[in-house]
């Protein structure tokens, strides 16, 4: 089964004329395309890509942040923060994945895509929880995976592997706290067997 019921390139060119000059880049990878467009040309991408014959993305099926400030290797010399959706076209049994990069590291902003697409309001929401990305025009941008009182973004790649508190169960108070981590960093080495016959196996 196929991804598309158009050629992957034929899906191309008709993106490519109908974002023009909003499309920083259009790549078609291993049967797949994705669109870069800039942050101010991003809701208006959004809309060309909803709405033109051509295109009929109906749908936006997941949205998600990335945060390259590794990658490779630490060789990245763009923006750190991105936003990825993924679009479906159920009329025209194609897909497109768009990219758009917030231009500012140290508050990354991107506008919202909920006035187009009502199955991003999660989404966004996810996104601002794990990256800090916040969704301009979003009408309820709020944690929804850690706690309210959660320090930081845990999908970034500079916050620690232990975080920075924990949440306990208080006896005494009777009330939930928040206290300094007490994790002691470890190493645990497997244990390895080297018997001959071990197990009755020959």
């Amino acid at each position: 089964m196929t991804l598309f019921a158009v050629d992957p390139q034929a899906l191309k060119e008709t993106l490519t004329s109908t974002l023009g000059t909003l499309a920083k880049s259009i790549d078609l990878k291993l049967g797949e395309l994705t669109v870069v467009v800039g942050a101010a040309d991003y809701l208006q991408a959004a809309r060309l890509l909803r709405d033109s014959p051509g295109c009929k993305f109906e749908q936006l099926l997941d949205l998600c942040g990335v945060d390259y400030s590794e990658y490779g290797g630490g060789g990245w010399e763009g923006p750190r923060y991105c936003v990825v959706s993924h679009l479906l076209s159920v009329s025209l049994n194609q897909r497109v994945r768009l990219k758009v990069f917030a231009p500012d590291d140290d508050m990354p902003v991107v506008d919202s895509l909920i006035g187009l697409w009502s199955s991003v309001n999660w989404f966004e929401r996810e996104a601002f929880d794990l990256y800090g990305v916040i969704f301009e025009g979003h009408p309820d941008l709020r944690r929804i995976l850690t706690d309210y009182g959660f320090i930081g973004h845990p999908f970034r790649k500079d916050f620690p592997m232990e975080g920075h508190v924990e949440m306990r169960y208080d006896a005494e108070r009777q009330r939930v706290i928040y206290q300094p981590v007490t994790i002691e960093p470890r190493e645990i080495t497997p244990r390895i067997i080297r018997e001959e016959n071990y197990g009755g196996l020959q």
